[in-house]
């Protein structure tokens, strides 16, 4: 059992396909309905009168049901009374496999390589009976020259419309308790976790951080890059090669990776069809101050996908104290103010005056402020709605709407329920949290969300967190720093295409790469949570789908339509053109043919447009007689490390992309990167560890300090465990790792650097730098964290 363990230890993060090499040997079958239109079944708008039996979920609407039926008719008018009653029940099922949810699988349509069926896959008892009593009605069912041609030796013809895959066979499908027991809902693998599905819509841009849409009509996208660049992307995906807005020279960000500056917000106003305004969100430095920055800006009169630069004004400037929380999100919400959403002003713990700047109502960092801009041609660059909470209140700025927050990243409007609108309006962000949680948010007038009295649910600052005037209102989730350490908040999905995921606010993690999902639960008004993990093997083969992604998840987005898309990149720096778009696919069930259409009004392009060039691939293997017998014996574990150890199997798997957990950065609560250069120091090489700060002087153990890019720096605890241990106490000459010390045991190493952070190893590796960890130099830690070991040669070394 240690050896399965070690090989999957070994392979996990970088080979994610192992899991789906084990399942083609261990499992029985994999359920993957789909349609001959290589899409996920569904249930029909219209109930059908022939093939009934798919009324409720299937691959046929009334449509192509009628015209089914209109062929059994013309087929059954070839028989007597006594042929009809023999035939007629053949006939109708065999007609109506082309609305099995599993129709992809009967007629071969899977592979594009094959021929399509004209007769769904038989299994060999079936296909015997039905010869024997109705032979005579194969050629006015399929026209497939080889069916005549095998007509007189039932054996052959039988092996001939058999599945290469049993477990599809008609009508054995139908009684198959695996494939028929949930479908139609949301695969979950063993764990609960949601397998869902990604499309690839935009790719090449840097650090893409916002996507909005002009809910014009014309279905177009914008997308921001946090280096100040928005581009319009059309609806048949092309890019328009002329930027929409370009500010990069004004914006103030840098190459650092998890810097927290930049361009950071875009919303076009509700009457931009009209108006032409938009409105965007970032950073500036003024001297040596820094700021975040609101601005107004029209479209240009002679272009629809151009901004007139010469239009900006500056709505609104707010002083930032430090590089990080600023904040971000801008949105129009349905009352048509604008809303903005600050941070409380960086560094740790919001230390500015005497309860920080988030509890502070006389200042704008850390808050939702909500001003009116519209009418605002002449006059002042925005009003106060007259409904804001503390418009009253002394001391308090009008502009505030709610209170208490840490740094809300990624926000969003609830559009309702399609059908009952209920939900509508409600606002959802994600706010980032300190050291310990991060919290998902409905945002209400003047209300307070806790920070820094609270992080989560949990207190922060004690003192504060027993005031009884707090009167601060509970995420509607909150999780650990286990989970992930920067929340994205996301959107409760609303679209047409996946009825399944309606009423699902979907949200990420930008540290560890998850996302996850809640769900109001009707009866108890609790959210109930569900991770999404990527669908593993047959799960997401659909054309043009994918089942991997850039880990670092920036940022969530909706189209005019209401459909669901994610932001991530592959490296988190501004200047890092690895930032792909993804759009949610649900594979187990889409909305019926033709009910999410809509025809885009046509855009005037004036200039070049650049085709889309999909680079994502799906995770997966197609092994060579992939259902065969198990081995009783271990052989097969030896036959797939030969299966792995093949050249042309490594360059198939992507190591910097994700199904699952993927390798994490820098929080954007983190620090700011100081910039210059690193010390070189020939005498060591990268990855070099020593150990320091026993008290007599031991040689077995100590505090970890690794060389990394010319200089000596520290590892902090956060993840710290034996597994890590190991690798440092193998590569200093001892066998084994007695003890993962934590808490700075070995005293605090305050005059160097902290280098690693989150670092988390198989027990393998030659050094921590070749495990996963948060990035050199990247760390949410202080030195009271500083990790250490206690090595030995055997398990009696004592400590």
């Amino acid at each position: 059992m240690w050896y399965f363990c070690d090989i999957f230890g070994r392979f996990w993060h970088s080979h994610l396909i192992l899991l789906n090499l084990v399942g083609f040997f261990i499992a029985p079958v994999t359920s993957h309905p789909q349609c001959l239109d290589f899409k996920p079944p569904f249930r029909p708008e219209d109930e059908l009168q022939f093939c009934v039996m798919y009324k409720y979920f299937g691959c046929c609407d009334y449509a192509k049901d009628q015209e089914l039926m209109a062929k059994y008719y013309k087929i059954m008018d070839n028989f007597d009374y006594f042929g009809y009653a023999n035939c007629a029940a053949y006939v109708q099922g065999l007609l109506c496999q082309e609305c099995s949810p599993y129709a992809a699988h009967l007629f071969d349509a899977e592979d594009s390589s094959t021929p399509l069926r004209t007769i769904p896959g038989l299994c060999p008892d079936y296909c015997s009976a039905f010869l024997d009593r109705c032979e005579s009605t194969l050629p006015l069912i399929s026209d497939d020259p080889r069916v005549t041609e095998l007509k007189h030796d039932k054996t052959q013809l039988c092996q001939y419309l058999q599945l290469d895959d049993p477990d599809y066979c008609y009508p054995h499908l139908l009684s198959n308790e695996h494939l028929t027991k949930n479908l139609g809902r949301v695969a979950e693998d063993p764990e609960g976790c949601l397998q869902l599905c990604l499309e690839e819509v935009a790719n090449g841009l840097r650090n893409p951080l916002a996507m909005v849409h002009a809910n014009d009509g014309t279905h177009r996208l914008f997308v921001a890059e946090q280096v100040g660049v928005v581009w319009v992307y059309l609806p048949n995906r092309s890019r328009l090669e002329k930027p929409f807005l370009n500010i990069s020279e004004a914006v103030l960000t840098s190459h650092w990776e998890g810097d927290e500056r930049g361009f950071l917000g875009l919303t076009l106003h509700p009457d931009f069809k009209y108006n032409g305004k938009l409105y965007v969100y970032y950073s500036i430095e003024i001297g040596f101050d820094e700021r975040i920055r609101i601005s107004e800006f029209h479209i240009s009169a002679a272009d629809m996908n151009v901004v007139d630069h010469t239009s900006e004004r500056v709505i609104l400037e707010v002083d930032e104290p430090a590089s990080n929380h600023n904040g971000g999100q801008i949105l129009f919400a349905d009352d048509g103010y604008l809303y903005i959403f600050t941070g409380d002003g960086g560094m740790a713990g919001d230390p500015f005056g005497l309860f920080g700047n988030s509890q502070n109502k006389s200042a704008l960092l850390g808050k939702v402020l909500r001003i009116d801009v519209n009418d605002n041609d002449k006059g002042p660059l925005y009003r106060i709605p007259p409904d804001n909470p503390f418009v009253h209140e002394r001391g308090a700025r009008p502009e505030v709407f709610a209170y208490g927050a840490r740094n809300m990243w990624r926000c969003s409007v609830d559009r309702g329920d399609p059908v009952t609108r209920e939900g509508k309006g409600r606002i959802f962000c994600g706010d980032v949290g300190q050291n310990k949680y991060e919290e998902i948010d409905i945002v209400e007038k003047g209300r307070n969300y806790g920070w820094r009295a609270k992080e989560g649910f949990s207190c922060y600052d004690k003192k504060l967190c027993a005031n009884s005037s707090l009167d601060d209102v509970l995420p509607i989730y909150a999780y650990p720093h286990k989970m992930g350490k920067s929340v994205t908040g996301g959107y409760v999905y609303r679209g047409c295409e996946y009825p399944n995921l309606n009423g699902m606010y979907i949200f990420g993690d930008f540290m560890s790469g998850r996302l996850m999902s809640l769900r109001e639960n009707q009866h108890t008004r609790q959210w109930d949570y569900k991770e999404i993990c990527m669908g593993m093997g047959l799960t997401c083969a659909f054309p043009g789908l994918t089942n991997n992604y850039h880990p670092y998840i920036i940022s969530f987005a909706e189209d005019e339509a209401g459909e669901l898309y994610f932001l991530s990149t592959e490296i988190p720096s501004a200047t890092s053109p690895s930032g792909v778009v993804y759009k949610v696919v649900d594979p187990s069930r889409r909305a019926p043919p033709r009910a999410c259409h809509y025809d885009p009004l046509p855009v005037k392009v004036k200039g070049k447009t650049i085709k889309f060039q999909p680079k994502e691939t799906l995770i997966g293997v197609e092994l060579p007689n992939s259902r065969q017998e198990i081995p009783d014996s271990n052989d097969w574990l030896e036959e797939l490390m030969r299966i792995l150890d093949e050249p042309g199997l490594q360059t198939t798997l992507k190591p910097t992309t994700t199904t699952r957990a993927p390798r994490t950065t820098k929080s954007r609560k983190g620090r700011r990167r100081k910039q210059g250069r690193h010390r070189s120091d020939a005498a060591h090489q990268n990855g070099a560890v020593r150990l320091a700060g026993d008290e007599m002087g031991r040689a077995d153990r100590g505090r970890v300090e690794i060389f990394a890019k010319g200089e000596w720096g520290t590892v902090c605890d956060d993840l710290w465990n034996t597994k890590n241990a190991e690798v440092v106490c193998r590569q200093l000459g001892y066998r084994h790792a007695l003890k993962a010390s934590k808490a700075a045991e070995f005293g605090e190493g305050s005059h160097l650097r902290i280098l690693l952070d989150d670092v988390q190893c198989q027990g393998t590796e030659a050094s921590l730098l070749d495990c996963q960890h948060a990035g050199v130099g990247n760390s949410n830690c202080a030195h009271y964290e500083d990790a250490g070991v206690i090595c030995g040669n055997s398990f009696d070394n004592g400590h």
